[in-house]
């Protein structure tokens, strides 16, 4: 979710050729409800002045310093406060998981489309395609079997233990000579922190495939064996993750318990017309734009303006940098920003800032509100090709999801409340959208886009540290349904299952779990 890509918009890099099903293609969870808008050029000009830069959604952040942006939030994000609730590596992690299930590839930002008739690119569950790709055949060059093992391939970052903490070697993505990852998701290289996580999840991978091999039930296991058995552990324990940490702190546990005890209200994966089927006569379900273009969103408001990236050597300075800074040279092999599509020695990450290792070291992300970090109001993108990134003109990340709002018809906040029965936001809570009108009727007050609602929403019934109800359940039931309707996820084929890594949290497993066995995160 930083960026949580641009969708259509993206600058793909090399990528693998998967063949999308025709009709996997989204749908809608409120079909009977009217766009919160008319659907016009003007009314899309209007949602784009509103969410560009030095507007309403602008947090307004004071960009000369990025360690300062870090240090002393009061002062240089007087706007933008912190989630002490959670960790800064979980908006990446958000953002991974998006990549992981949804990809509007084709639709055009300034023209209104159907949600029924845009094809979703990656598989709607939570399978880690993102990473396996089409397996070691469909996808030969993301694999390395010289050891005998299939694993993923891997490479050293020239130079990196010189600018690391006690000389540790770090590693990247494999890319081609114009630095495009070759990687079978091409947005997980759109800045530096997703690409790494990609990176921790093939080494994760890579990880499992070795302990199974040391383990004696699989002494003589044939290489396939191997890599069915790692994939299907690294996947459950992936979605482990999700259920239990992710989505709790995102949504809040009271509100992921009523899901699974009580089972989904508004999204209806088994019905006919949210579901298809495949080639091999499997049934998939399809995501509705509802959450796909506006409820996870959400975490586009959790994003710094910057970040420490790492430490640095031992008895050096730490690489602090923005997020994006769009006046950096679009050519430079090693921009002082965390931009994707780059190698340099410290484009790498130290993991202890962004989860917590219990070391001190983790910082927060953002809280849910409806303010974002000022460098997503001026992406790169424009001057020259960066992956993940738009090309077209339109740098704001909120003008661009606002867009899409009018595009594809979403209805407003307020009438989505109304058919959950969920509180409904009062015009009053919605003050600052009064002076906006785009229907002579309302003001956005009134009929407000749903992202800005979900936004607005946990800002004021939630103090931003987690989802609202609305936005809450939208999150929750997609993610739970997609889980359940998954034949090969743990949650339908081994409800019981519980994690069999070892990990510091007896009975659990958390991304700092993963990360410590993936063999990522160098002692400091």
């Amino acid at each position: 979710m930083v960026v949580n890509s641009t969708e259509a918009d993206t600058v793909t890099a090399r990528q693998p050729a998967r063949a999308p099903h025709p009709d996997n293609v989204f749908t809608r969870m409120y079909p009977a409800l009217p766009s919160f808008a008319p659907q016009t050029a003007a009314a899309r000009a209007a949602m784009q002045r509103m969410g560009a830069r030095n507007d309403l959604i602008d947090a307004g952040d004071n960009l000369t310093d990025p360690i300062q942006s870090i240090l002393n939030p009061s002062v240089f994000s007087p706007n933008n406060p912190d989630n002490p609730n959670m960790t800064a590596g979980m908006t990446f992690l958000g953002q991974f998981l998006d990549h992981d299930v949804t990809f509007d590839r084709k639709s055009i930002l300034n023209a209104n489309a159907n949600p029924m008739a845009t094809v979703n690119f990656r598989t709607a569950a939570f399978d880690l395609d993102s990473v396996y790709g089409n397996g070691p055949t469909g996808s030969p060059e993301l694999y390395d079997s010289s050891s005998g093992r299939i694993k993923f391939r891997l490479e050293r970052i020239p130079g990196s233990e010189a600018v690391s903490r006690h000389g540790a070697v770090r590693f990247d993505m494999p890319r081609d000579r114009q630095n495009n990852a070759i990687v079978a998701e091409s947005r997980n290289d759109e800045n530096v922190v997703i690409a790494q996580m990609q990176v921790a999840l093939l080494s994760f991978h890579n990880a499992v495939t070795d302990y199974l091999a040391a383990q004696p039930a699989y002494r003589g296991a044939s290489a396939q064996k191997l890599y069915t058995d790692a994939r299907r552990l690294v996947t459950w324990h992936y979605q482990w993750i999700i259920l239990h940490e992710f989505l709790p702190l995102t949504i809040g546990q009271a509100q992921l318990d009523d899901i699974l005890r009580n089972g989904l209200t508004y999204y209806h994966p088994e019905a006919s017309l949210n579901r298809f089927r495949t080639g091999d006569g499997h049934e998939m379900p399809r995501i509705p734009i509802e959450f796909n273009a506006a409820a996870y969103r959400f975490g586009h408001s959790q994003v710094r303006p910057s970040y420490r990236a790492n430490f640095g050597p031992t008895g050096g300075a730490p690489f602090f940098a923005f997020i994006f800074d769009d006046a950096e040279n679009p050519a430079a092999p090693d921009p002082n920003d965390l931009r994707g599509g780059k190698r340099a020695a410290r484009r790498f990450v130290d993991w202890q800032t962004f989860f917590d290792f219990g070391d001190g070291n983790v910082r927060p992300n953002k809280r849910i509100d409806a303010r974002m970090s000022s460098p997503l109001m001026q992406l790169p993108g424009a001057r020259a090709p960066s992956p993940g990134l738009p090309n077209d003109g339109v740098q704001s990340l909120p003008a661009r999801t606002l867009s899409r709002h009018i595009n594809f018809g979403i209805p407003s906040g307020q009438a989505i409340a109304r058919t959950m029965h969920m509180p409904v936001l009062a015009p009053s809570q919605l003050s600052e959208l009064a002076p906006y009108a785009l229907d002579p009727r309302d003001t956005l007050a009134s009929s407000t886009p749903l992202f800005f609602y979900i936004l607005k929403e946990a800002e004021v019934m939630e103090h931003g540290l987690r989802l609202g109800p609305v936005g809450g359940r939208i999150v929750g039931e997609v993610f739970v349904g997609l889980l359940r309707e998954d034949p090969g996820a743990y949650l339908r084929a081994a409800p019981q299952w519980h994690p069999t890594l070892p990990t510091s949290h007896p009975g659990d497993f958390r991304m700092a779990d993963l990360l410590q066995f993936a063999g990522v995160v160098p002692p400091l």
